[in-house]
């Protein structure tokens, strides 16, 4: 796959999401698993690997220390830093103070000295832009990180950052049925120059036809809490997943690599960063650069998978609540 410019260098634009590997999707593959699989993505040619500090209360970043330190110059390395978990409850803290001492323990867990790119993981009304970027400068300016980016900000938010000083990504929920950027952020990613990093591109495993019930789902499991995923709302959203597999399977492709190329298809700036615990998807999806999806595809994809037909937003009110990224139409 032709790669893409993120933060002055040409990665892959299929990254991995190091999420699943520790949090968030039910019980995570044991330590083995999970560090076979971090391997088997740079063999693959995944050079851009994602996570964050409240990715199982850092065993993410530990896990990727664990299984990658001595690799270190084969993957481009992104976290995030700025959520406060306090049990199931979650705040955002981007005071400087905060931001400097959160990088120091995740350059500590991730056993390096610098990190590629550190993205503020929300917005944080309480603290003026200007001051949680300066923090961010005088990291940049002693090594520790290369770059900055934020997630889940509007507009507004990004340009008055980035004027502050020039941010290298914004890294906002975005696939077929998640259209928030397409508001806002998207064309102001392009303008500015700024690399758009795509998560949950493909809907939290829900666009890719092979979930089922999401009760059955495991108890810790968040997606048992997104109103897509529930009750009468994933009965209809799961027709039309069904409808989509069948379109992409009648043009000899995976309903997951359709969905990526999708993403990849808004603009040569966006990059996805897909995050699974299957060594097949891993191999899956990274192949969606290899398959003939024209432009006729895409379209049909787009008409049948969109803000419109699918039924629920993507986040309960406790989690939107942190999210700035301006509302789909």
């Amino acid at each position: 796959m032709k790669t893409r410019n993120l933060a002055n260098r040409q990665v892959n634009p299929m990254g991995l999401g190091c999420m699943s590997l520790s949090w968030a999707y039910g019980e995570p593959p044991s330590r083995d698993e999970a560090i076979a699989l971090l391997h088997r993505a740079i063999e693959l040619g995944y050079d851009h690997l994602d996570t964050a500090n409240i990715y199982g209360a850092g065993e993410s970043e530990k896990l990727i220390a664990e299984g990658l330190k001595d690799r270190r110059r084969d993957y481009f390395l992104a976290s995030k830093t700025g959520i406060v978990a306090n049990g199931m409850a979650r705040s955002v803290d981007c005071h400087p103070d905060s931001i400097t001492a959160s990088i120091d323990a995740s350059l500590a867990r991730l056993q390096t000295d610098h990190i590629d790119l550190l993205y503020l993981h929300r917005f944080d009304p309480k603290v003026p832009i200007a001051d949680s970027v300066g923090a961010l400068v005088r990291a940049i300016e002693a090594g520790k990180i290369g770059s900055y980016g934020v997630s889940e900000w509007s507009a507004a938010q990004i340009r008055e950052a980035h004027a502050a000083h020039p941010m290298a990504a914004v890294q906002t929920e975005y696939s077929l049925w998640t259209r928030n950027v397409e508001r806002a952020v998207l064309e102001a990613t392009r303008e500015l120059g700024i690399a758009f990093v795509a998560f949950s591109p493909v809907g939290r495993g829900g666009l890719c036809g092979e979930m089922g019930e999401p009760a059955d789902l495991p108890e810790r499991d968040f997606r048992r809490n997104m109103p897509r995923f529930m009750g009468e709302n994933w009965l209809a959203n799961r027709q039309l997943v069904h409808e989509f597999v069948a379109l992409a399977e009648g043009a000899g492709v995976t309903a997951a690599q359709l969905a990526l190329a999708w993403v990849l298809s808004r603009g040569d700036h966006v990059h996805v960063i897909p995050g699974t615990t299957s060594l097949r998807h891993l191999e899956d999806n990274i192949r969606t650069g290899d398959c003939d999806i024209g432009a006729d595809l895409l379209a049909r994809a787009d008409a049948l998978i969109n803000e419109k037909t699918i039924i629920g937003h993507r986040y309960p009110d406790s989690m939107n609540a942190l999210v700035y990224t301006e509302e789909a139409a």
